[in-house]
């Protein structure tokens, strides 16, 4: 790409298709990319640097995988429809999430325990998506201090996500850190009070909390201290104890009701002023039609990737029918299954207004930390830039069903040496 081409003065964000041309240059002065980030390839070099539970936590499904296999097997349904002819000198990438403009319609999805990918955990990960002006939502599960996280973020956008504690005390101080920390938005998530079963974490006892690893958000937090001292564990001997005691406070196994989610949305408005309170792990018409009735500012269309039941529909269907049924009346967005910048753009065409991606910067963490993300995700937004331009659409609002040729929602099972 030429640098001086005339997009860069018609856009109001970068132009990241001259991270491609940056990489071409390298050899040029004795240089080479910092990996290959094609999904499979990063996946086995991520494999290859972390450890058997590490690589068992980032890649285990619940079951046999089913639902995983789902997801991606909806992407491959739909193609795009490339324009050509169009003026695409004139693109921009850019869009709105709750009041902030941000360059592109992609997030980085809430992932917890990220110590377990590098020693730094969420604060390379936070600063690489203020650097980049991307909203980072911050995991409950997550093994930082939400202060910590905050300001290794900066001044970028970000998002507090919930598991919501059965302790409402403690969950009221979650929220109130989260807020003072400049999170601006509430995401619960539905899907994971419990954990599924996932047969290689079982069969190795890969709990990073019942073993001492990942609680930091909880061990910092005034309330759960207390709770602790109640309990009479001593963090610093009882490490494992102090854990499970935090994570059998979030992943407790106690299922909530819609009156429930009224309480906590009603608890963040309060303490935050009204900010956006959405809901995540919604993939039916009828809870996506309760979500708007009881209020929520928006909706993730997400099944945990695959990681919470098995069996399920990809999300990516349900996306389909919840924008029909509530499209119109709150902000939807999608995760689970995403794996390149041509899966975001079906995710815009089939009605997601952002995107949040997950196991991809996970991949980069675990291969090389804050680089390693910074190099997935600026490859993932040059990778988006670039289908644009070359598919012909100039902007977001151009991107609609009639981009793709949709076929039939006929899935094989597939075996489970199938590469995804």
């Amino acid at each position: 790409m030429d640098p001086k081409n005339p997009n860069r003065d018609a856009r109001s964000s970068p132009q990241y298709g001259l991270y491609q041309r940056e990489n071409f240059w390298k050899s040029n002065d004795g240089q080479v990319p910092p990996f290959n980030t094609e999904p499979g390839k990063l996946e086995e070099l991520a494999k290859a640097k972390l450890t058997e539970n590490g690589w068992y936590y980032a890649s285990s499904n619940a079951g046999q995988s089913h639902t995983h296999t789902a997801n991606r097997q909806s992407f491959y349904r739909h193609r795009i429809i490339p324009r050509m002819l169009v003026d695409t000198n004139t693109r921009d990438t850019s869009t709105e999430i709750f009041g902030h403009k941000v360059p592109a319609p992609i997030g980085f999805a809430p992932i917890g325990i990220n110590k377990i990918y590098h020693p730094a955990g969420e604060l390379p990960v936070a600063k690489v998506a203020g650097e980049l002006g991307l909203p980072y939502c911050l995991s409950t599960a997550g093994s930082q201090p939400i202060e910590d996280v905050g300001k290794a973020n900066g001044d970028g956008p970000r998002f507090f996500q919930l598991y919501m504690p059965h302790d409402d005390e403690l969950t009221r101080s979650l929220l109130t850190r989260a807020v003072k920390s400049g999170f601006t938005a509430c995401i619960l998530t539905l899907d994971t009070w419990q954990l599924a079963w996932r047969h290689d974490d079982v069969n190795t006892s890969n709990y990073a909390f019942y073993h001492g690893i990942g609680a930091d958000l909880g061990l910092s937090d005034p309330v759960f201290q207390k709770r602790l001292k109640e309990l009479g564990i001593d963090p610093v001997k009882q490490p494992n104890e102090a854990g499970a005691a935090w994570i059998d406070n979030v992943w407790h196994g106690r299922a909530h009701t819609w009156e429930k989610v009224k309480w906590v949305m009603g608890v963040w408005k309060e303490i935050s002023g009204g900010k956006p309170f959405c809901l995540k792990g919604i993939q039916s018409v009828e809870d996506a039609n309760k979500a708007v009735e009881i209020g929520c500012h928006g909706i993730v269309v997400s099944n945990h990737a695959g990681r919470q039941v098995d069996g399920a529909i990809a999300s990516l269907d349900a996306l389909e029918s919840i924008v029909d049924a509530v499209g119109g009346k709150t902000y939807i967005m999608f995760d689970s299954g995403v794996r390149g910048a041509s899966d975001v753009f079906k995710a815009l065409a089939l009605g997601a207004k952002f995107v949040f991606v997950g196991r991809l910067w996970v991949w980069g963490l675990s291969i090389m930390g804050e680089t390693g993300v910074r190099h997935v995700m600026t490859s993932l937004l040059a990778d988006f830039d670039i289908l644009l331009n070359v598919a012909g659409y100039r902007n977001l609002s151009d991107i609609d069903r009639k981009a793709l040729e949709s076929g039939l929602k006929a899935y094989p099972l597939l075996p489970v040496t199938w590469k995804l």
